[in-house]
């Protein structure tokens, strides 16, 4: 299986931090985002990494070259001056993921999820496999319905989506290269029963602001004293 990280957003809730540098670089516990992202995935055993790029992202290029320096093969999916959104970021990089399933993760999110046991997520029928939590603060009416592993709705409940799936190409049968969302492929694969899910309850941030960063940065420069 191959992994993708979503890097190539503008992170426009970061500025002024992402206006001269883009969201994946900014540091907390004396990394990069996307450099702890890295080294969890080559623990795990993943070998080929996908990671998109748009907003300053010669930088992120620069910055991780060809990722031999952390174990694993870097394919980069370049989308221009103008981001894809999550939908058109992922289909443009299919060709980069390989026939199988494939694991994609937010390039914003900081959490302990164990990326080896995502190998087996996904059951033959299903088209996507999600990974949800709790309901923070910030998104209390939450996002999806999760049913003795299966995603039943696409609205209410009490979890969020963690920015964590496995997906199959099939997902995205009948879409154009272009800028599209991801939520309206989820939302039709669970009215047709083909998406399943499980809770993580481990440790899950999303960056979302330079607060949040802040926090991370506390919390993981504290590990290493």
């Amino acid at each position: 299986m191959r992994a993708m990280i979503l890097a190539a957003g503008r992170g426009e809730r970061m500025r002024p931090l992402t206006l001269v540098k883009p969201k994946p670089l900014l540091e907390a516990g004396g990394a990069p985002l996307i450099v702890h992202h890295l080294r969890a995935l080559q623990a795990a055993g993943f070998e080929d990494v996908v990671v998109n790029l748009s907003w300053l992202g010669d930088q992120i290029r620069t910055a991780l070259g060809d990722g031999s320096r952390y174990g694993v093969r870097l394919h980069y999916s370049d989308e221009g001056p103008e981001p894809l959104e999550t939908g058109g970021g992922i289909f443009r990089a299919l060709p980069l993921l390989g026939e199988g399933p494939f694991l994609v993760l937010n390039g914003d999110v900081w959490t302990d999820i164990d990326w080896s046991q995502m190998h087996d997520r996904l059951a033959p029928h299903d088209l996507a496999h999600l990974v949800l939590v709790p309901n923070p603060a910030h998104n209390p009416q939450g996002d999806f319905v999760l049913e003795r592993g299966r995603i039943v709705a696409t609205e209410g409940g009490r979890f969020t989506f963690s920015g964590v799936g496995v997906y199959r190409a099939g997902l995205f049968a009948g879409c154009s290269d272009g800028i599209f969302k991801l939520a309206p492929l989820l939302r039709a694969a669970v009215r047709a029963g083909r998406v399943s899910g499980e809770l993580h309850t481990g440790a899950w941030l999303d960056i979302g602001t330079p607060e949040r960063l802040a926090h991370l940065d506390r919390r993981l420069s504290a590990r290493r004293r």
